[in-house]
């Protein structure tokens, strides 16, 4: 059985996530670079390769050498021409290039012929934060598309696939309801409770502050403030203690 470098010998062979590759596995293939030879496994003798390497990472590989997470000798060897890729979040004019490709290749997958996005949903993709970048896109218009039951892909799935949280927004009646305890309760803090004060600010006659404290069942007495002790009454009380 070959092994990848037998398989794309007179080729390019990709190495995805170089930066990741464990230590024990960097020195394997440092030798392979620096002999243009493989030896499987079991074999006598090596093989000799002749394969251009491309390698990606998501890594800063310079940070990495720092740390002695990866070898200093092998970036050298791998780092003849560097292409830096920006993130997604730095070319969203390349969004819905990607994503309408994407949606053709896994309309096929899925068997659904499915034509497009809804602008809010394509508006969506395109102002997402991306941190997963193409790969992450790739994988939210799988989820969109395998999901999905018309042919046009809606705002809803796409916000679900992105786990953009819904807001609950309220009725009017509600938030006049809302608003208005607590601006009655806001009045009867001011006032300790005190109704006629508190109608005086609202612009109300007491008749009418009344119902609408009925209405919210809002007791006044529950805001007035402690009465504080008569003069003398520690002085009393420390005696009695004696």
């Amino acid at each position: 059985h070959k092994g990848l470098f037998q398989q794309a010998d007179g080729g390019t062979l990709l190495l995805d996530e170089i930066g990741d590759m464990p230590p024990a596995l960097q020195v394997k293939l440092l030798r392979v670079l620096q002999e243009r030879a493989v030896r499987p496994v079991g074999a006598a003798q090596s093989i000799a390769v002749d394969v251009r390497i491309v390698s990606a990472t998501h890594r800063d590989l310079d940070a990495a050498m720092e740390a002695n997470q990866f070898r200093e000798d092998l970036y050298y060897r791998l780092n003849v021409v560097t292409l830096t890729l920006p993130p997604l979040s730095a070319r969203r004019e390349d969004i819905p290039l990607l994503a309408n490709h994407f949606l053709q290749r896994l309309s096929t997958k899925y068997g659904k012929r499915l034509s497009g996005f809804a602008p809010e949903a394509m508006k969506a993709l395109t102002t997402a934060s991306w941190p997963g970048n193409v790969r992450q896109l790739f994988n939210v218009v799988e989820q969109v598309c395998a999901l999905s039951g018309s042919p046009l892909i809606p705002l809803a799935l796409v916000q679900r696939a992105l786990r953009v949280p819904t807001v609950e927004v309220q009725t009017y009646a509600d938030a006049k309801q809302r608003f208005e305890r607590d601006y009655l309760v806001g009045l009867l803090k001011l006032t300790d409770g005190n109704v006629a004060d508190a109608a005086r600010l609202a612009d109300r006659n007491r008749t009418e502050f009344y119902r609408l404290l009925q209405k919210h069942e809002l007791t006044p007495g529950h805001f007035k403030a402690d009465t504080p002790p008569s003069p003398g009454s520690e002085a009393v009380a420390d005696e009695r203690q004696r």
